[in-house]
């Protein structure tokens, strides 16, 4: 099976990167089902890069139906290190508008019903640190990866993930406001916990749409305005996915060894058959 260093999680608008070579089209296989779409790997800048779109091509999925266990088991089972996230966002704040760019710090999970948001259970307890969701060294990286396109960007910010696939009432964006929230999405969580379950550094580059439905002299948000930015936007971010890969740096951070300290149940009560199937996580702390 194909391998790649780098994986890209396209979101809305951007589904395909069109400069890749020698491009193939990987189907993975997991524990957990299919994952959203085919992996199309292939090289960009001398680097293995797999892209898979969040949504499946032709944005078929809805946040509450994307697999993502599967997918980021997918991207683990392709010896991918570092995951970008790429996904529209609300705007919570004056001067994260419209066409920015903001490279979150900090995630809020105001999901109701995505239970399947971990590897473990069925007899393996884990508990993962997540004080830092979002792997400060690429998130670095990525920030500097958007600034060379010329685009505005933001560094930091908390990311408010909402359940979807609705959009907020008012009286809701005005309380996200007054927590201290930056931006509002969908589909962060449970991918953030889930990339660092498997030992993936994982930042996101969202892209401002709309200001939700706060703002008293803005429209609010509307599927029209979202495809209008998100079209916008697009060729900057594939640039962005460019220039990060001369920029990524040294796997140096917790995000390697996230799971040293987290198995928490006994090795002698761990099913045989969970320790089978979860040996592409935890093999290697289970010996």
């Amino acid at each position: 099976m194909s391998t790649a260093k780098i994986g890209v999680i396209g979101g809305s608008g951007v589904y395909q990167i069109e400069t890749l070579a020698d491009v193939e089209q990987v189907r993975v296989e997991t524990p957990f089902g299919d994952p959203s779409d085919d992996f199309i790997v292939g090289t960009l800048a001398g680097t293995r890069v797999a892209f898979l779109p969040r949504h499946g091509r032709g944005h078929r999925l809805m946040p509450t139906e994307v697999n993502s266990r599967a997918n980021i088991w997918g991207f683990k089972t392709l010896g991918v290190e570092s995951i970008i996230s790429i996904s529209a966002c609300g705007s919570l704040r004056e001067d994260y508008a419209p066409g920015d760019i903001v490279i979150p710090d900090q995630l809020f999970d105001h999901t109701k019903l995505r239970h399947l948001h971990t590897f473990f259970g069925r007899g393996l307890v884990a508990h993962i640190g997540l004080a830092d969701p979002f792997c400060p060294d690429l998130s670095a990286a990525l920030y500097d990866a958007v600034q060379e396109t010329g685009a505005t960007v933001h560094r930091g910010g908390t990311l408010i993930v909402i359940e979807g696939p609705r959009f907020s009432t008012k009286g809701e964006s005005r309380i996200y406001r007054q927590w201290g929230c930056d931006i509002i999405g969908m589909t962060a969580v449970p991918e953030a916990q889930l990339a660092r379950e498997a030992e993936i550094c994982y930042a996101i580059m969202a892209h401002v749409t709309d200001y939700d439905v706060w703002h008293e002299t803005e429209e609010p948000v509307t599927i029209e305005a979202i495809v209008r930015i998100l079209q916008a936007n697009a060729e900057t971010a594939k640039q962005a996915i460019r220039n990060i890969i001369p920029l990524l740096p040294d796997r140096q951070c917790a995000c390697v060894t996230a799971l040293h300290d987290a198995l928490f149940t006994q090795r002698e009560y761990i099913p045989a058959e969970v320790r089978e199937e979860l040996d592409l996580l935890v093999g290697a702390y289970l010996k």
